[in-house]
């Protein structure tokens, strides 16, 4: 990686890219998540969707019970999502202009996850 010029999402991005379907338990979610110490998982289905941490602590907050739940039940759908070759600045703006914490990475399909994270390790 360069480091005289813009840092690209292909050069930060997490891969290989967690993923889960939407039938799953949202317990199974957590543990996948655990087990892979990220906070949020690709949903496959055939419109963009995506399930995170802040999803579980929600559906926790609101009693339910996590054994019944599916990711489908609390995934949010329509996520926003950047291709390999966006800058990192402008994916900071999209971060925070949507108030998100993730974003898919694709290209033809799902190829990665950017996050907060990524752009704040970036960025110091």
């Amino acid at each position: 990686m360069a480091s005289d010029g813009p840092t690209r999402v292909e050069d930060v991005m997490s891969t290989p890219l967690e993923m889960i379907a939407p039938d799953e338990s949202v317990q199974t979610a957590a543990e996948v998540m655990r087990e892979h110490d990220i906070a949020a998982l690709v949903v496959t289905a055939s419109r963009h969707g995506i399930i995170t941490s802040t999803d579980i602590i929600a559906a926790v907050a609101d009693g339910k019970d996590l054994t019944e739940l599916t990711v489908e039940d609390v995934m949010t759908k329509e996520v926003e999502t950047v291709t390999p070759d966006l800058y990192m600045e402008e994916v900071a703006a999209m971060l925070t202009t949507y108030g998100i914490k993730h974003l898919p990475v694709v290209d033809d399909d799902f190829v990665g996850m950017v996050s907060s994270s990524d752009v704040a390790a970036h960025l110091s």
